[in-house]
């Protein structure tokens, strides 16, 4: 695909009406039914809070907010990326900002290990674009360094439709096993 050609779009809506604009990166038919996998256009952005390890207090930990907490940071938040001409976004599925993100400065790197429940350990790493403060409270803004994908179907109408986590298991190998045939072409 040259650059000068358009990458289709198409837009997800979660179940509150917000929407996110994705590329559709790749299109895949398991058993008769259209799949999509898109990337979204704007990067993704995660808010975490800064907490203090009750039992060793020199201990800090980086936890997920709440839609609750990032309502109460949203707007510093924004006015903290603003600085640096990203535009913050409520879209679906995920915050994302519009802009050009700062080029990846290795020291403003973070790893965490996020469990899945009774799974394994799995590090992702993200890139530091902020860091501010909320009523006494530390947080950081990042994004993260793998891309954020999502598997679609796509339903009678011709719309995307976000694969639940149980369809998504139901379909995953076969998605996962044409995904890597196109990619081999």
């Amino acid at each position: 695909m040259g650059m000068e050609e358009e990458a289709s779009t198409v837009t997800l809506t979660d179940e509150g009406g917000k929407t996110l604009l994705c590329y559709v990166e790749h299109s895949l038919e398991v058993d008769g039914t259209d799949y999509v996998l898109l990337l979204p256009v704007d990067s993704p952005i995660e808010i975490f809070a800064w907490e203090v390890d009750e039992e060793d207090e020199e201990v800090e930990t980086l936890v997920d907010l709440d839609d609750d907490e990032i309502d109460k940071v949203f707007e510093t938040a924004k006015a903290v990326l603003a600085e640096q001409e990203l535009t913050l976004q409520r879209t679906a599925f995920s915050l994302t900002a519009a802009g050009d993100l700062p080029e990846l400065n290795e020291e403003e790197t973070i790893t965490l290990d996020l469990a899945d429940e009774g799974e394994d350990f799995e590090a992702e790493q993200f890139q530091r674009l902020a860091f501010f403060y909320h009523e006494e409270q530390a947080y950081d803004i990042c994004t993260p360094l793998d891309p954020l994908l999502f598997f679609a179907r796509v339903d009678s109408k011709g719309l995307p439709q976000l694969l639940s986590p149980e369809e998504f298991q139901a379909v995953r190998s076969q998605l996962e096993s044409k995904l890597f045939e196109a990619m081999e072409d």
